[in-house]
């Protein structure tokens, strides 16, 4: 299932079909509304296709980058089940440097689960950290990239979520209520969905709820949100192909 702006349905259908994937389950915004409301979007359409069971979500940007597959499918799987038994998991990165441009999560005793899984409570969400409390971050060993990554039962984030914030649900279930097939893209009623609030999931519901873990993850993962980190993960570039921009 794809979540994305409407006019951007054509290429992200195109390039879903050169990945020989499927494409019936894209889900069109008629605007953005950050993370919250997206996620919302796809679990009431996951748990109308799966109604007589409460399917698990994996919610993951279209724009990350993981170089590290197998320890990325690793982290998943360590995940699944503190999520089948009603957990909110979030993946943390393991900080290799004091990155300044990540949130971090600080974790803290470790989460019951099942032998050979490892996961912690979540002490607490922090925003993007100055340099020297980013190296104060690292050095302790207690924090993580906040990669916003995310495993959990459809319903169990519905239901967080309605706790939370019953106005993103609202507006989201009577977007969902008159969705309108069109080819391979599902359009939400857009005047409902256009009076749904701006929110991230974190401040949603991740920050707020007692049910939250963090997994660590180790999978050379990048947001590539800067030039820095395209340029590191673009490898070696020809001088010629060089250039500078104003940003």
């Amino acid at each position: 299932m794809v979540i994305c702006n409407e006019q951007h349905r054509f290429i992200v259908a195109e390039q879903l079909r050169q990945l020989n994937k499927l494409t019936e389950n894209i889900i069109l915004e008629p605007a953005g509304r950050n993370t919250a409301p997206a996620i919302a979007l796809a679990a009431l359409a996951a748990k109308r296709h799966s109604p007589e069971n409460d399917p698990l979500m994996l919610v993951l940007a279209a724009d990350h980058v993981i170089a590290d597959e197998d320890a990325f499918r690793a982290a998943v799987r360590n995940a699944m089940p503190y999520a089948e038994a009603g957990k909110l998991v979030t993946f943390g990165i393991v900080p290799d440097l004091p990155e300044t441009g990540y949130g971090y999560i600080r974790r803290g005793e470790v989460s019951a689960g099942e032998q050979d899984t490892v996961a912690f409570e979540v002490a607490q969400f922090v925003e993007k950290p100055n340099l020297e409390t980013a190296q104060a971050y690292v050095a302790s060993g207690e924090y993580y990239w906040n990669s916003g990554m995310f495993l959990f039962r459809a319903g169990r984030y519905l239901e967080e979520l309605k706790k939370y914030r019953p106005d993103i649900l609202d507006a989201c279930e009577k977007a969902m209520s008159a969705v309108d097939p069109d080819l391979d893209f599902i359009r939400v009623d857009e005047e409902a969905f256009l009076a749904c609030p701006e929110e991230s999931v974190d401040y949603a519901v991740m920050e707020r709820t007692a049910d939250a873990v963090v997994v660590p993850m180790d999978a050379g993962w990048s947001d590539v949100g800067s030039w820095s980190s395209l340029w590191e993960i673009s490898g070696p570039t020809p001088p010629r192909a060089t250039f500078a921009t104003e940003m």
